[in-house]
């Protein structure tokens, strides 16, 4: 990361929480440390009842640069402890920072630079989310110092956005600034946000960065973007109380999504910024759509009806060319849904909207020959797999697992799509195991397609795995799919159900001395495989086993 050259001090940092003791110190500290940039922390505690306030209290007396707000009314959200805290900010730029996740070194200074040099109203860097394991805080707090027993898996957010430094002089010459709808990342000149009126929404506002963001690109900033990794976004699944972006099992979450989307639009629009409007339309197709629609199965018949329903009114604000602009696979989803008035096709839906999409057959066709969702809604065309390249086509590969003693055998089947896959004609596909915790491959493996004998629609091709070579932990199928035409097509494989398929197999392993191995279907089926090696693999999973049965 690039520091210099530096500025006196003109940032003030804006953390806020409610009842997480257990990380806002961490939070705090990586606020301070943003020397030279930094001038003031500014704490907005709101009402915790777990001594997260006390703690601000020690560690402001440690050093004057902190301020706490300690709020005497739940605000039930976090726009008002952030309007609390701009609003007390009595420096030129406001950055802001949650208290369960930190500030990397020189992030503040590397954001200042930039939006002095470009003299820009934004500056804005790159996000990383960092996966966090069960039971990461306890170790850390136990063995601070020492390195971690289960590495974090970081991925960045929108990385294409700061592939290089750039100087947005209007946001709508990058419509895909929409796409980050993130408060946080971000440095804002303090007086931009007063002179425009920019606040967040008040009092219970999920989603209220999507609406503060399209507050800000309606005003038509200067936005300066860096290469720079500026802010380090904790996931923490495993949490006893999710975040409102990962808790989406009741049907409120995406009530409050939708509308958030929808306000977002109409101030675009009443700013004039109908090419940005646009762009969050597509965008909500493109991402909360399919990941939603992925979770569908999961949910019970009540919530499938009212997402059906809330969909199709929120779609239904949508014209043809907000529909043509958004990517493929959201698209189709969002047309069979307002080709239904009921939910249906679930397990297809899914497999579209997964990543990479998967177009599972039946592939049917309208009377004039053209490419159709079914025979039943052939008003919902996908003549588009016509016209698009190979790389990314929703080819569909379905994938068998079979766990044996000496070499377990992978089976994939590429299914024909509408003569595209044969005429670009299938050579061979490699394959690889990725640790989902880490990133990083395992096993590769290549082989070659074969017509199946039983399917002419089909081809095959098997490769022999050996399991026990991986580590234990979650491994995800990835394939890359190679043609004759020389084209190619990187996927993941539709994890086929049957006899004998994602069932749990204990094997015998020479490094292990036991191997629990137990293939299954993600949440957007695709095949992946858990590994516990050794005999307390196997008597957790007995335990498991034993307490489902006696619930």
């Amino acid at each position: 990361m690039e520091l210099a050259p530096s500025h006196p001090p003109q940032v003030c940092v804006v953390v806020i929480g409610y009842n997480d003791a257990a990380h806002v110190t961490d939070a705090v500290r990586s606020a301070l440390g943003q020397e030279p940039a930094v001038r003031e922390v500014i704490a907005v505690d709101d009402c915790s009842t777990d001594g997260s306030g006390d703690i601000l209290q020690r560690l402001a007396a440690e050093d004057p640069r902190l301020k706490v707000i300690r709020r005497t009314a739940n605000s039930g959200g976090c726009g008002t402890p952030r309007n609390d805290g701009t609003d007390a900010c009595t420096s030129p730029y406001v950055m802001f920072l949650d208290s369960d996740d930190v500030l990397p070194p020189g992030a503040a200074t590397a954001l200042l630079n930039s939006a002095v040099a470009h003299g820009a109203d934004i500056a804005s860097g790159l996000c990383v989310r960092r996966e966090l394991p069960p039971g990461h805080d306890e170790q850390s707090r136990e063995g601070r110092g020492r390195r971690a027993a289960h590495p974090c898996r970081e991925t960045p957010w929108l990385p294409e956005l700061h592939e290089r430094p750039t100087l947005v002089a209007r946001p709508e010459r990058r419509p895909a600034l929409v796409r980050d709808a993130l408060c946080v990342g971000k440095l804002y000149r303090a007086a931009f946000l007063r002179e425009h009126t920019i606040r967040f929404p008040d009092g219970r506002f999920p989603y209220e960065d999507v609406v503060f963001s399209a507050r800000v690109l309606a005003a038509a900033p200067r936005i300066a973007l860096i290469r720079d990794a500026v802010y380090v976004w904790h996931v923490r699944r495993a949490a006893e109380q999710l975040s409102i972006s990962l808790d989406r099992s009741g049907i409120d979450n995406w009530r409050a999504r939708t509308a958030a989307q929808r306000q977002a639009v109409e101030i675009l629009l009443a700013a004039g910024e109908k090419k940005l409007a646009r762009a969050v339309r597509a965008y909500s197709l493109d991402h909360p759509l399919r990941m939603y629609a992925r979770e569908l199965e999961l949910r019970g018949p009540g919530y499938r009806r009212a997402w059906w329903a809330l969909t199709r009114a929120y779609l239904e604000t949508f014209d043809a060319a907000d529909f043509d602009r958004a990517p493929a696979p959201g698209r189709v989803v969002a047309r069979v849904v307002l080709a239904s008035e009921e939910p249906r096709d679930l397990p297809r839906l899914k497999e579209l909207a997964s990543r990479p999409a998967r177009l599972l057959p039946p592939y049917a066709r309208a009377a004039d020959g053209t490419p159709v969702w079914s025979q039943d809604l052939p008003q919902v065309s996908l003549d588009h797999l016509l016209l698009r390249p190979m790389h990314v086509l929703p080819v569909a590969v379905d994938a068998e697992l079979r766990p044996r003693a000496r070499a377990t055998r992978l089976r994939l089947r590429l299914h024909e799509l509408y003569g595209r896959v044969g005429a670009a004609g299938p050579e061979s596909v490699d394959v690889e195991f990725v640790d989902r915790q880490r990133g990083s491959p395992g096993l590769r493996r290549t082989a070659a397609f074969a017509p199946d004998p039983d399917d002419g629609d089909t081809w095959s091709a098997d490769v022999l795995v050996d399991l026990a070579a991986l580590a234990s932990g979650v491994w995800d199928l990835r394939l890359r799919l190679r043609f004759h035409d020389g084209t190619w097509r990187e996927t993941t494989a539709h994890a086929a159900a049957g006899p004998g398929l994602l069932r749990r197999s204990v094997l015998p392993s020479r490094r292990q001395g036991i191997l629990l191995v137990q293939p299954y279907a993600t949440h957007s089926g695709s095949l992946a495989v858990r590994l516990a090696p050794g005999t307390r693999g196997v008597a957790d999973a007995a335990r498991r086993r034993a307490a489902r049965l006696f619930q």
